[in-house]
């Protein structure tokens, strides 16, 4: 039995397409599904079967390898302990399935909730952290997909912007492209490498009541990438209010070289991957949400905070948000 649908964030899916979901992958009715508004690029649903609830992702970048390439690398960290959730298998043994013409896949539900920039204390941004070094370190050796977002593939979205003729827009692509041109050349080609998130956000972070990590969200822009870029997107996303917060900051840092001693070429470059993390948000977020035109609800994430980000770091230089994430100079 079927229950209803609420209107997708972008595709929009029927109770033929849940009961084909429900066939494949055993469930029993009713099925219930609603929409989320939440996310930038994929359709989200929570999804209730025989009162229990999944998650439902559909993927609209995405292709079926790179859905497939994510569901192994969440299983693989599942097994090493890091808290996140792994698709679920199929009848057919199969973890991605297709809806719409597009990948899916189905996640259980984890509870927990999420923690508003005006909440965030030091032992949070500790744990985050120290989740995302387990992350690096249990990916190891993982088969990674190239990026999607590096300089290349930015300046692509900034033609993209450009030619739109969006007045809203259109006016800040010139500085764009010169910060991003000069950051690429600044950035250090060694940096340690390897599976990144990518979008660590306050979003894709869930907490028990405890005050303990419960969930690692969203890796479908997890990557091949250097350690030192994931780590100054997670600083910009959770250290940042209406500036940057110094004790935010070196505590998530702190957290992290827990388990994952950063060394000090990582430490050197870490300015440059930031900028480009600050580059990368406020041009996504243009194509991603300023430029997209949705079929429902959706959150809307605004370009201009992340270009403060930008101009923050630019403000510090190297040197000043070293001194800020080490307090300790030299250590």
């Amino acid at each position: 039995m079927f229950g209803r649908v609420a209107v997708a964030v972008l595709t929009a899916i029927d109770a033929d397409d849940v009961a084909a979901l429900g066939a494949a992958y055993g469930l029993p009715g009713p099925l219930v599904v609603e929409g989320i508004a939440a996310g930038s690029v994929n359709s989200n649903y929570a999804l209730e079967a025989g009162g229990t609830r999944y998650f439902l992702r559909l993927y609209e970048e995405q292709d079926r390898v790179g859905a497939a390439q994510e569901a192994r690398l969440l299983d693989r960290l599942a097994r090493a302990g890091v808290p996140v959730a792994a698709p679920l298998p199929r009848l057919d043994a199969q973890r991605v399935s297709t809806v719409r013409g597009k990948p899916a896949a189905l996640f259980p539900w984890r509870g927990g909730g999420m923690r508003c920039q005006a909440a965030v204390a030091p032992d949070d941004t500790a744990r985050v952290g120290e989740a995302l070094a387990r992350v690096h370190a249990a990916g190891a050796g993982e088969a990674a997909p190239p990026g999607r977002f590096g300089p290349a593939q930015l300046l692509s979205r900034l033609d993209r912007i450009e030619a739109s003729g969006d007045g809203r827009v259109v006016p800040v692509v010139p500085r764009l492209r010169e910060a991003l041109g000069r950051v690429a050349v600044a950035r250090d080609a060694g940096l340690p490498a390897g599976i990144v998130h990518g979008a660590l956000f306050r979003d894709n972070v869930l907490w028990r009541e405890t005050g303990e990590v419960s969930a690692l969200l969203d890796f479908e822009s997890a990557c091949a990438g250097t350690f030192a870029y994931d780590l100054a997107v997670t600083v910009l996303s959770w250290c940042f209010g209406d500036d940057l917060d110094g004790r935010l900051a070196a505590a998530m840092c702190a957290g992290y070289e827990r388990v994952r001693p950063l060394g000090e070429r990582e430490r050197a470059g870490l300015h440059a991957e930031a900028e480009l993390a600050a580059l990368r948000f406020t041009i996504t977020r243009i194509t991603d949400y300023a430029m997209r035109v949705s079929a429902g609800p959706r959150v809307v994430k605004d370009w201009a905070r992340f270009l403060k980000r930008f101009e923050k770091l630019e403000a510090l230089g190297p040197a000043g948000l070293r001194a800020m994430l080490w307090p300790a100079w030299g250590r």
